[in-house]
C-alpha cells in the first residue's frame, strides 16, 4: 500500500514516511480498516483469554501463550514503527509504548502487556482512520462529474470516458446532466447549479461563450460545450489538491508542539528510568518501581497534545473546500481566527464590479444624447469598466457615434480623442482643472452626484463642459450583513478604493464601515493595509485577487473572491472564495475562529490530563491498565473534538485580544 505523504505528521510526532503504510484514501467499513481489523482480533483474544483464564480452563502457559500472541496482534502495526524509529535514534511515544509493553512482559505482567497494545493500536487505528477520512473528503466531489461523456468526433454523437476528454472535443449537455470537465458554451443557453463548486445555491444563467466548470449542474437548456482543460487538470480536479496540499501544512502551534514532543518524550523515557534505578538503589522494592516506570511511560505519552490540532486543521479545510472556500493552509485557517480588521476593496467586492450609468446632465444647450455620443465616441478604444458603462448605455440608446481619433488614456484621470476636429476629453473634474478649466458654476451639481455615491464623468475641453455623466457601481446585496456580522464579531471594518472621496463615503454610510481611505492606486493600498495592521493588529485584506494582488499578499490573510475558473486570483491569495458572495467571508473568519478554539481546548485539556497522570503515575497512584484506559480515551476525545471545527456555527464570538 502507498505511503502517506512524507509532510504529514502523525499523532505520534512522526512524518507520514515513518507511520504505517495503509491506503491513502481509504473507503471501506471502519471494521476493515487493516490496522483496526487487527487490533479488533487482538481485543477478542485479550478477552476470550481473560474469561477462560478466571474459569479456570486454561492452563498457565496456554494462558501465557495466548495474551502474548494478543500483544503481538495489538502491536503489529505501531509496534513497527517505534522499532524503526528506535533504529534512527529517536523516541516518540510509539516507543514510549513499546517500552511499557516490554517490561510488562518482563514482569510477568502479560495481560497488562496485552491490553496495553490492544488499546493502543486500536486508539491509533480509530484516530488514522478519522484523520485519513477527514482529509479525503474532499475527494467526494470528484463523484460529482460524470464518468462519461457524450462528445461528437465528425459529427456522431459518441459516448467516451471523461477522462479521455481533450481541449477542442465538442461534448454534449441536456438538462438533468453533470458537466465533466471546465469548457466554454458553443451552443445553447441554460441556466447551471454551480453550487459543488461555489458554494451558491442560486443558479447562474450560461450562453455562448460562458464559462462552465466539472461537477456543475445543467438544470435546463441543452448545450455543445468545448472542453477547455483536460478532465485532470479542470477546476475540481485543482480545488481537490489545493485543499489537500493546504491539509498537510501546519499552523505555528502544531510546529510548536511538535517540538515539545520531540524534547517532552525522551524526557518522559528518562524519567521512567529513573525511576526504575534510584528508587532500587536507596531500598525501595524493585518490581513496585518497575510497575511505576512502566506507568510513567504510558501515562506520559503526549499522544492527545500532539493530536490537539491536526485533526481540527483537517476537518475545517475540507469542509471549507466543499463550499466552494479554499483556505490554503493551516497558517492561514489560525490567522483567519485571529485577525482584528477586514479591508474590502470596493469595485467588484462591495459592489458588483458592473458600473451603469444612472445620469446624463447636459449643459449649456447641449442634450442628452449629444453628450452620451461625444463620451461613447472618444471611449471607443477604452477597457476602463467607466468607458464600458458609457458605450453600453449609448447602445442602449442606439445612439449614432461621431468618428473619434488620437485616442489616449490619461491614467487615473480619465480619456481624450480628437473628435470633428476637437481634441475632446471625458475625465474627472481634477483633469478638467489640470487643463484650465473652470467648474465653479457646476460643482454643486457635481457635489450632489458625489453625494449619491457616483462617479461623475465630465465631458469637453477645456473651454466648454458639454455635460456630466453619473456612473454607480451598484452595492452587492450582502454587503450590508457581511459588515454586520463582521461587526457583531468586534472586527474593524474598512474600504481600499481608487474612487473619489465622495463616492467612497456614500457608499461607507450605506454599509456601515468604519474607516474609508479612496483615491488609491494599487501601492497606496499596500501603505494602508500596513497602517491598519499598526492601528488594530492581524489584517485580512478581500479583493479579486489580480489587480489587488499587493495589497493581498501584504495583508495577514489574503482573501480574494469570485475565483473560480481564475487560476491567477487563486494563486494571489491564501483564501480563494470560488463565488462571488461575500457571505463567504464570513464563513471563513467563523471557521478559522471555531478551529482556533477547538485546537485550544484540545491543548487545555490535553496539558491538564498529564498534569495529573504524570504525578499520579510517580507517586502509585495509578495502575498499567488504568493509565492506557485513561491515554486512549484522551487520545480519542482530542480527535472527537477535532472533528467539530467542521462546523463554524452561526455566530462568532468576540475578536482575540
Amino acid at each position: 500500500m502507498p505511503e502517506r505523504d512524507n509532510s504529514q505528521t502523525s499523532d505520534s510526532g512522526e512524518s507520514g514516511a515513518e507511520r504505517e503504510d495503509h491506503e491513502e484514501h481509504y473507503a471501506g467499513t471502519w471494521w476493515s480498516f487493516p490496522p483496526m481489523r487487527t487490533a479488533l482480533i487482538s481485543g477478542a483474544l485479550l478477552a476470550a483469554t481473560f474469561v477462560l483464564a478466571r474459569a479456570g480452563v486454561l492452563p498457565e502457559w496456554a494462558e501465557v501463550g495466548l495474551y502474548v500472541v494478543a500483544a503481538i496482534l495489538g502491536a503489529f502495526h505501531w509496534g513497527r514503527e517505534a522499532v524503526e524509529s528506535v533504529a534512527r535514534l529517536r523516541v516518540n511515544i510509539d516507543v514510549l509504548m513499546g517500552v511499557a509493553a516490554g517490561g510488562a512482559a518482563t514482569l510477568g505482567l502479560w495481560e497488562e502487556a496485552a491490553f496495553l497494545a490492544f488499546l493502543y493500536g486500536a486508539a491509533e487505528a480509530l484516530e488514522e482512520l478519522t484523520y485519513d477520512r477527514t482529509r479525503s473528503a474532499i475527494r467526494a466531489l470528484l463523484d460529482l462529474a460524470p464518468k462519461e461523456a457524450r462528445v461528437l468526433r465528425n459529427g456522431v454523437e459518441v459516448t467516451i470516458p471523461a477522462s479521455e476528454l481533450v481541449p477542442g472535443d465538442i461534448f454534449l449537455l441536456r438538462p438533468g446532466e453533470s458537466i465533466p470537465t471546465d469548457g466554454v458554451i458553443q451552443s445553447g443557453s441554460a441556466s447551471i447549479n454551480e453550487a459543488a463548486i461555489t458554494g451558491e445555491s442560486v443558479p447562474v444563467e450560461k450562453e455562448k461563450g460562458s464559462e462552465v466548470f466539472p461537477g456543475t449542474i445543467n438544470l435546463t437548456g441543452s448545450l455543445q460545450v468545448e472542453v477547455s482543460r483536460r478532465f485532470e487538470d479542470n477546476t475540481l480536479s485543482r480545488i481537490i489538491h489545493l485543499v489537500e496540499e493546504a491539509q498537510e501544512e501546519k499552523t505555528n502551534a502544531q510546529r510548536f508542539i511538535e517540538r515539545f514532543g520531540d524534547r517532552y518524550s525522551p524526557a518522559v523515557l528518562a524519567g521512567a528510568l529513573l525511576l526504575l534505578i534510584i528508587p532500587p538503589l536507596l531500598g525501595g522494592d524493585f518490581r513496585e518501581w518497575a510497575e511505576r516506570a512502566i506507568t510513567l511511560t504510558v501515562a506520559g505519552a503526549p499522544c492527545a497534545l500532539v493530536m490537539s490540532t491536526p485533526v481540527a486543521v483537517a476537518a475545517a479545510i475540507g469542509s471549507a473546500g466543499k463550499r466552494g472556500v479554499l483556505i490554503k493552509g493551516g497558517v492561514h485557517l489560525e490567522n483567519l481566527g485571529l485577525i482584528r480588521a477586514v479591508a474590502f476593496d470596493k469595485t467588484g467586492t462591495l459592489t458588483r464590479g458592473a458600473p451603469q450609468v444612472t445620469d446624463v446632465v447636459p449643459l449649456d444647450g447641449t442634450t442628452a444624447e449629444r453628450v452620451l455620443a461625444l463620451a461613447a465616441a472618444v471611449e471607443e478604444g477604452s477597457e476602463h469598466p467607466l468607458a464600458r458603462a458609457i458605450r453600453e448605455e449609448a447602445q442602449g440608446r442606439q445612439l449614432s457615434l461621431p468618428k473619434a481619433e488620437a485616442f489616449e488614456a490619461l491614467t487615473g484621470a480619465g480619456a481624450k480623442a480628437r473628435v470633428d476636429g476637437r481634441e475632446l476629453m471625458v475625465g474627472n473634474a481634477g483633469l478638467f482643472e489640470s487643463r484650465g478649466a473652470r467648474l465653479g458654476g457646476i460643482a454643486p451639481e457635481i457635489q450632489r452626484l458625489m453625494g449619491e455615491a457616483k462617479t461623475v464623468v465630465l465631458v469637453g475641453d477645456a473651454q466648454r463642459v458639454e455635460g456630466l455623466i453619473a456612473i454607480r457601481d451598484q452595492l452587492r446585496p450582502e454587503s450590508a450583513a457581511t459588515v454586520r456580522a463582521l461587526h457583531d464579531a468586534g472586527l474593524k471594518v474598512a474600504m481600499l478604493t481608487g474612487d473619489n472621496r465622495e463616492t467612497a463615503l456614500a457608499i461607507a454610510a450605506e454599509v456601515g464601515l468604519d474607516d474609508v481611505r479612496a483615491g488609491l492606486r494599487p501601492e497606496n493600498k499596500v501603505e494602508a493595509v500596513k497602517d491598519l495592521q499598526l492601528r488594530h493588529g492581524k489584517v485580512g485584506m478581500v479583493g479579486d485577487g489580480i489587480n489587488d494582488a499587493p495589497a493581498l499578499a501584504t495583508a495577514t490573510v489574503g482573501i480574494a473572491m469570485g475565483t473560480v475558473g481564475t487560476d491567477a486570483a487563486i494563486e494571489a491569495a491564501d483564501v480563494a472564495l470560488m463565488g462571488d458572495d461575500l457571505h463567504g467571508v464570513v464563513y471563513a473568519v467563523r471557521l478559522g475562529r471555531k478551529a482556533q478554539a477547538v485546537s485550544r481546548q484540545n491543548i487545555a485539556f490535553s496539558i491538564a490530563l498529564l498534569a495529573v497522570l504524570v504525578p499520579s503515575a510517580v507517586l502509585g497512584f495509578l495502575t498499567v491498565a488504568i493509565a492506557v484506559t485513561a491515554h486512549e480515551v484522551a487520545e480519542i476525545i482530542a480527535v472527537l473534538n477535532g472533528l467539530r471545527a467542521r462546523a463554524p456555527g452561526a455566530s462568532m464570538g468576540p475578536a482575540e485580544p
